[in-house]
């Protein structure tokens, strides 16, 4: 049974949490063609109305020595979010990292229809898992040009 708000209207059933920390971060790197190519697939997709509007701010990011040891503060970066809810009571939330108000607005429309179950078939199957994959690539790209660059360092002992 869904949940009834305060005004009678009714939500969706939640999401798993892991499962829309994925997607969202997956949206969160998509381009603005590949986010453009998901909503098309939905073409049905609900009116909203705003619940945040895009915002630029800035956020705090943080940093680990070593890349795992003790937190510090590395610096401030440039963030926009948008909140936003469906006709039928979803709530879709975007945030990407620079000044693209079109783009928070796209991944805030995408996650509210990830959340929907005649959407969230093809969506995970099509344009995430095209998302995912080139993300993936990006990354094992960095690693190999990191690790071609790597310098080992040793240490000799002179006898005496």
């Amino acid at each position: 049974m869904p949940n009834t708000t305060f005004d009678g209207s009714h939500e969706a059933p939640a999401a798993a949490p892991q499962a829309r920390q994925r997607w969202l971060a997956l949206l969160a790197r998509a381009t603005r063609d590949e986010l453009d190519d998901a909503l098309a697939r939905c073409p049905d997709a609900p009116e909203f109305v705003w619940l945040r509007a895009p915002q630029t701010g800035l956020v705090l990011v943080q940093g680990r020595v070593g890349g795992s040891g003790d937190r510090f503060n590395l610096g401030e970066t440039t963030v926009t979010r948008c909140t936003l809810r469906q006709r039928d009571g979803v709530v879709g939330t975007g945030y990407v990292l620079g000044r693209d108000a079109d783009r928070a607005v796209r991944v805030a429309r995408l996650d509210a229809l990830m959340q929907m179950p005649q959407h969230h078939t093809t969506l995970a199957a099509g344009p995430l898992a095209a998302i995912a994959q080139r993300v993936a690539d990006t990354v094992a790209q960095a690693e190999a040009d990191t690790a071609a660059s790597r310098v080992e360092f040793f240490t000799m002992v002179r006898e005496a």
